[in-house]
């Protein structure tokens, strides 16, 4: 007996070391194995802000990866239209894409809220949402029946209303008004008289040149200065209320994002963290610059009248009831969305609107002075 006990644990040693050298060996394998990855864009290629950051990120993925995750990335237009890109990723003609998730809202119509709503959160308030309050476990789940994980990609901040050729002076200057503007900001216009045009940012200068359209909701000084929409209206309206805090996003296919080892896996979801902190600031910054360069140009800055903001606001929130009404994806989210938006909307009228009501008319080129 006891030579057949010393019998199997030699045996049983020596199988356990043979598995051990194959596990070694396969996972040693699964380390040094290349992924060649495809992301298509809603973009014009490395068009600034929207289109270097997809650029950056997939830099920083091949970067931190060691070369083992290598993204090469197509602008609208270049593999696929620029509307198209949820469905290249969806079939898995290109395994990852970015854009903004209220294009698809004909697939999905909740998806809309994870761009942005009128009148809704802004920037900061969306990414609280995103991460600590629930919204990104509600966007995997809207997404999953279509094969796809998203992740925030961006946001580019408060934007401006857009560009006009003619002046609003009323809700009667809205009535046959061809604007390109997506999401429910279209609906809400459609309310109003107007007719919304949905159209890839690349198309929007010949159109608004052209007459096809009479106005155009792009992004903010950054990039309308980039597209040279000035040259196309003399009206720049603010602020932005249909787009308060344009979140952008990564879609990745999800059988292809399950192939990769666990620690690539890690470095997309780090990266695209990465990416949308670093699309917030970029905007930030630009904007403000962009916005001189315009004024220097001579654009007029108009701010609608009181009574079409009122009219834009109560639209707004008939065309949020609305697709909870007709969309259960849509109630569930909207539950999350509101419950947060009614919190932070408390506590940043304690803080940052009293903060700035209290900052405004302080002169802070005094503080330049040299004393002598």
């Amino acid at each position: 007996m006891k030579k057949i006990a010393i019998g199997l644990v030699v045996a049983l040693t020596t199988l356990l070391s043979a598995c051990s050298k194959d596990d070694a060996t396969a996972v040693g394998a699964t380390a040094q194995q290349k992924f060649k990855w495809k992301m298509v864009t809603t973009w014009p290629k490395n068009f600034p802000g929207l289109g270097t950051i997809p650029q950056s990120f997939a830099d920083n993925v091949e970067k931190m990866s060691g070369g083992r995750l290598s993204i090469k990335v197509f602008g609208a237009g270049e593999m696929v239209p620029a509307l198209q890109t949820f469905d290249a990723v969806k079939s898995g003609a290109a395994q990852m894409g970015h854009g903004a998730a209220y294009y698809w809202k004909g697939k999905i119509p909740a998806a809309q809220f994870f761009t942005t709503i009128p009148f809704g959160m802004n920037a900061q308030e969306t990414n609280g949402w995103f991460y600590h309050g629930g919204g990104n476990q509600l966007w995997k789940e809207a997404y999953e029946p279509f094969g796809l994980i998203p992740f925030p990609g961006g946001n580019t901040g408060v934007q401006m209303a857009g560009w006009f050729q003619k002046e609003i002076n009323s809700l009667a200057d809205f009535d046959g008004l061809k604007i390109r503007i997506p999401g429910l900001a279209g609906e809400v216009v459609a309310d109003l008289g107007g007719i919304p045009v949905q159209m890839p940012g690349g198309e929007l200068f010949s159109a608004m040149q052209s007459g096809a359209l009479d106005a155009a909701d792009w992004v903010g000084p950054y990039n309308d200065l980039a597209f040279g929409l000035y040259k196309t209206a003399p009206y720049y309206y603010v602020t932005g209320w249909q787009e308060p805090g344009a979140a952008l996003e990564f879609i990745v296919n999800q059988q292809a994002f399950e192939q990769l080892p666990t620690d690539l896996q890690a470095i997309v979801e780090i990266a695209t963290e990465a990416a949308n902190a670093n699309m917030l600031a970029l905007y930030t910054a630009k904007n403000n610059e962009a916005l001189q360069s315009l004024k220097e140009k001579g654009v007029e800055i108009r701010k609608f009248p009181t009574d079409v903001i009122e009219a834009l606001k109560a639209s707004s929130v008939k065309s949020v009831k609305n697709l909870v009404a007709s969309d259960e994806m849509a109630q569930k989210i909207f539950a999350s969305y509101q419950r947060f938006l009614a919190q932070s909307s408390e506590y940043h009228a304690l803080t940052e609107q009293d903060y700035f009501h209290n900052r405004s008319g302080i002169d802070w080129a005094q503080a330049q002075a040299v004393q002598k």
